[in-house]
């Protein structure tokens, strides 16, 4: 094992560890601190409704609302699970640090923790109750298992092959995106075999976490609650882009009337957005069952017919859609909103939670798109430069033979567009979808920054 990327003695610095963790934390939990209440989301109470009712639905990982139970100990405080997320995602700096001949003392790791929570979004995730905030642990979970297996002692291991699990489970975009991942890492394996100076790659690992995700959801949901499948949902929400972008419509009005296809006779209706043919009260998904599941054949014969129609016109909008969701990544997305459905579980379905979350700053309107259009004057500009800075970096990494971070760059470069794709493409593009991700790019930047001030430093 590398002597310099062994696990750091917590007893020989131990106060000044603790003082690191407890300001590191604070960052990740600042927004839920000042809040009073852990951030919700118009989708959290999906998650805790997969648990109360024990059932399926679209988009709503049954495994990440059995996480919020398990963290808040049966619904008891919803301060853990934020704090289980934000100590997941120190443990994951401080790993990358480590293990990349960082300095990764107690006062390096806070100063990275603290410049990311002032320079990006990070902690507005941390501090939410959404899985959003777990599909950058799958890549960095990922790429630690795959590229710098030898670094890691073996309980470091197995915690990083659990929190990527619970990543991949956690949402169907993150299992996508380790999906695709995995095929990268293999890839490298080919192209690096034999090649001296390359970086060591072990396959195995990362394929094994993947596969069992792969293989334990369906069997977990059949064993829970009698259904054999994957979180539903996926045809439903690729029509949902197809009528964003027009294609949808050009197919009724070319095609209808046709066998079974409700939409036909309500065509004059459909919005022009995703999210109002979705969500929308008065969409014409409501009239053909709406997330009931009787609308999903239809959806999936109209996604499918639509794309073999217009098979050109499909692949134009999927990579314009990456592009503009590889933009959009502005922090706050969708937090300053009403949350009706939410405030209902937090209040009525769970009562002991309904006086601090009613108390709380979000619960009273000061969540506000100022306090983000504020915040995003730095988070914005300082997620651009850092995208692009990817590719100095990974230019830096090769002209020094520091091949672990040139790969990183471009690790968590492929990351940022997979992600792009998975959500702009197959969904439709959001801020928070890219925003939850684009701190990785601003970590990897800022330990290229302090690679190059330390070899400067030990020129003569």
């Amino acid at each position: 094992m590398n002597a310099s990327c062994t696990s750091v003695s917590w007893k020989s610095n131990g106060p000044a560890w603790l003082l690191s963790l407890a300001l590191s934390v604070a960052v990740l939990l600042a927004p839920a601190l000042w809040n009073g209440f852990a951030l919700v989301f118009f989708d959290t109470c999906g998650y805790v409704d997969r648990v109360l009712t024990m059932t399926l639905a679209p988009g709503r990982s049954f495994f990440y609302g059995l996480f919020l139970w398990v963290a808040s100990f049966g619904w008891f405080s919803f301060w853990g699970p934020v704090l289980v997320q934000s100590l997941m995602t120190l443990w994951g700096i401080q790993l990358m640090l480590r293990c990349h001949k960082v300095p990764s003392g107690p006062i390096t790791t806070a100063a990275f923790c603290l410049a990311l929570g002032v320079s990006t979004g990070i902690s507005w995730y941390t501090s939410q109750l959404m899985p959003d905030t777990l599909i950058p642990l799958v890549v960095l979970g990922l790429w630690l298992l795959g590229f710098r297996w030898q670094e890691l002692r073996w309980l470091e291991r197995i915690g990083l092959a659990a929190m990527t699990l619970l990543g991949l489970m956690s949402h169907m975009s993150g299992m996508a995106l380790g999906i695709g991942l995995v095929l990268v890492i293999l890839f490298t394996k080919v192209v690096a075999k034999g090649r001296a100076g390359s970086l060591s790659v072990f396959s195995l690992p990362p394929v094994a976490v993947v596969a069992a995700s792969l293989l334990l959801m369906p069997i977990l949901h059949y064993s829970l609650l009698g259904k054999a499948s994957f979180t539903p949902g996926g045809p439903v929400f690729i029509f949902g882009r197809l009528v964003q972008d027009g294609i949808a419509q050009r197919w009724l009005a070319e095609h209808c009337p046709a066998p079974g296809v409700r939409l036909c006779g309500l065509q004059d209706r459909l919005p022009h957005t995703a999210d109002e043919f979705l969500w929308n009260g008065g969409s014409p998904f409501q009239d053909i069952g709406a997330w009931s599941g009787s609308a999903n054949a239809e959806l999936e014969y109209l996604v499918r017919e639509s794309i073999k129609a217009y098979p050109w016109l499909f692949v134009w909008t999927s990579l314009r859609d990456t592009a503009q969701q590889m933009t959009k990544v502005a922090t706050g997305d969708g937090l300053d909103e009403f949350q009706g459905p939410t405030r209902w579980f937090f209040t009525d379905l769970l009562p002991r939670t309904a006086k601090p979350f009613q108390e709380a700053h979000q619960q009273q309107g000061q969540v506000t798109q100022q306090l983000f259009d504020a915040l995003n004057s730095v988070h914005v500009p300082i997620a651009y430069l850092s995208v692009l800075a990817l590719l100095v970096v990974a230019g830096f990494g090769m002209r020094t033979r520091r091949h672990d971070l040139a790969g990183l760059a471009l690790f968590v470069l492929v990351a940022l567009v997979g992600n792009a794709f998975i959500c702009g493409a197959l969904s439709n593009p959001h801020d928070r979808y890219q925003s939850r991700l684009v701190w990785l790019a601003t970590l990897v930047v800022g330990m290229a920054a302090v690679s190059w001030l330390q070899q400067r430093s030990k020129k003569p």
